[in-house]
């Protein structure tokens, strides 16, 4: 049985099973969910399930012994254990199973938010003690868990191999839901699963037309340029379609159980949860929304303008993981800095094929580009140009990922090579043209050093916000 199809099984099962959820107290909640996921671990990975095992054991013991550091050092935990995974066969341990690999994923993105809560958690226990006041921080824990806990939640079978990610505290959320059965369930549902089939069609039908493995081939390369460039256009579509249907359907497991569902009020983002404090109102109907476990706007990503904008909308509850943990950390001020240092560890985070790393890292070039297009022609349109400007940007930023796209799914680095400079680099090239044509128009070298001002600038409110944070938390 192919991989996708044991993915489709889960996916499948996790959707009616998650309303029989909706009928079991807290305690038996979550102990039907870790068995669940822990027999779907166990039966996919085998005695691969030990390094998540490990990977799980090994926060705890950071956590226990040392909440005050343990942000950091879970980071550099389960960020080398990750190395070591991918590495195994060099210690002489067998390959592990794609679904290991998908499941250590989602943990390590677990482990280190869930080391970030506890350490928050006891700041803001400190904090109440001195002051004498509740604290106000949205969404934190109300104790330190045990051993069970965070096995339970790491072990969930909602979203253990596709995602979404979620928090520690959206889990505690959802499984103290004092009227479940009441909470919407079906339409939502219906309402996320609805383009699926269609997803999944499309993925299917034009994947046999244009397989990926055509790319590899000396034929492949007698084709005309424009052939050769047409064809990653297809080839992201794919990718496209099958992680829309992957999600979605991921999404509509997470919706049936009642996983990440509050009141619109709260507006929770994807990945965190609620941004503000909120309470029942007897006196209106209740609206809740399930942004929490949203993990993929399909039509922004596709319609979105800009290339940083498709990132917000993409694989959402990781960007957010992203831009909480390792943004504000970056070791750099400048923003296309931060975002090149970003992409980095969202690289690393993936795998260690090099066809990552030529992707991720293209996008801090794309964004300069666009960014000096921005300011120093679309600035100087009246609104018809600039909205000729945007749909000339808008297809351009699908073209830039349709050439990332490249990388990531042919890894290799001769395979990443090879395709691209069978289309001469166009998108690194156009880019870096953009790049000198906005500084010539803005002004050369005087606008250039104006722009690292405002660059500087940007790092270090960005600075001043994560001091301010620090401050609220000592």
């Amino acid at each position: 049985m192919s991989d996708e199809l044991v993915y489709l099984g889960i996916l499948a099962a996790s959707i009616p099973i998650g309303f029989l959820f909706r009928y079991l107290s807290p305690p038996v909640k979550q102990g039907a969910a870790l068995l669940l996921g822990l027999s779907v671990t166990i039966v996919t990975c085998q005695i691969h399930t030990l390094h998540s095992l490990v990977t799980v054991l090994g926060t705890w013991i950071i956590i226990k012994s040392s909440w005050r550091r343990a942000s950091a050092l879970c980071l550099a935990w389960t960020f080398l254990y990750l190395l070591f995974f991918r590495l195994a066969t060099w210690c002489g341990l067998p390959q592990p199973t794609p679904f290991a690999n998908a499941i250590q994923l989602i943990l390590t993105l677990k482990m280190v938010s869930l080391a970030n809560e506890v350490h928050s958690f006891h700041m803001e226990k400190k904090k109440e003690v001195s002051s004498f006041a509740k604290s106000p921080v949205v969404g934190g824990l109300s104790q330190e868990p045990s051993l069970y806990d965070i096995l339970s939640y790491s072990y969930c079978y909602l979203g253990i191999m596709t995602g979404p990610f979620f928090r520690f505290q959206t889990y505690v959320d959802w499984l103290r839901q004092p009227s479940p059965l009441t909470l919407p369930g079906q339409i939502p549902c219906l309402q996320r699963l609805k383009l699926v089939p269609i997803y999944g069609a499309l993925f299917l039908a034009v994947n046999s037309v244009f397989p990926l493995a055509y790319v590899r081939t000396e034929e492949f390369l007698d084709h005309h340029f424009l052939f050769r460039l047409f064809y990653m256009t297809v080839v992201f579509f794919v990718f496209r379609m099958r992680f829309y249907a992957a999600w979605c359907g991921a999404e509509a497991g997470c919706i049936s159980a009642g996983l990440g569902c509050y009141p619109a009020k709260a507006l929770s983002k994807p990945g965190g949860g609620p941004t503000v404090n909120y309470s029942p109102d007897p006196t209106t109907q209740e609206v809740y929304d399930f942004k929490t476990i949203q993990n993929i706007d399909c039509y922004n990503t596709d319609f979105c303008v800009k290339v940083r904008h498709g990132m917000r909308y993409w694989n959402m509850t990781v960007q957010w993981w992203l831009h909480h943990y390792i943004y504000p950390n970056s070791p750099f001020k400048a923003y296309t800095l931060r975002a090149g240092w970003t992409m980095f560890i969202s690289a690393y985070w993936h795998g260690l094929h090099v066809g990552y790393y030529l992707s991720f890292l293209t996008i801090p070039l794309c964004i300069a580009a666009e960014s000096a297009m921005e300011t120093s022609i679309r600035a100087k349109l009246g609104p018809r140009g600039q909205n000729i400007f945007d749909w000339v940007h808008w297809f351009l930023k699908m073209r830039a990922y349709d050439y990332m796209c490249m990388g990531f799914v042919l890894l290799k680095a001769s395979d990443t090579i090879n395709y691209w400079t069978s289309i001469y680099f166009i998108m690194h090239i156009l880019a870096v043209c953009c790049i000198i044509l906005g500084m010539v128009l803005k002004g050369g070298k005087r606008e250039g050093k104006r722009r690292e001002r405002e660059e500087k600038t940007e790092g270090e409110k960005i600075d001043n916000i994560k001091e301010e944070i620090r401050e609220k938390t000592d």
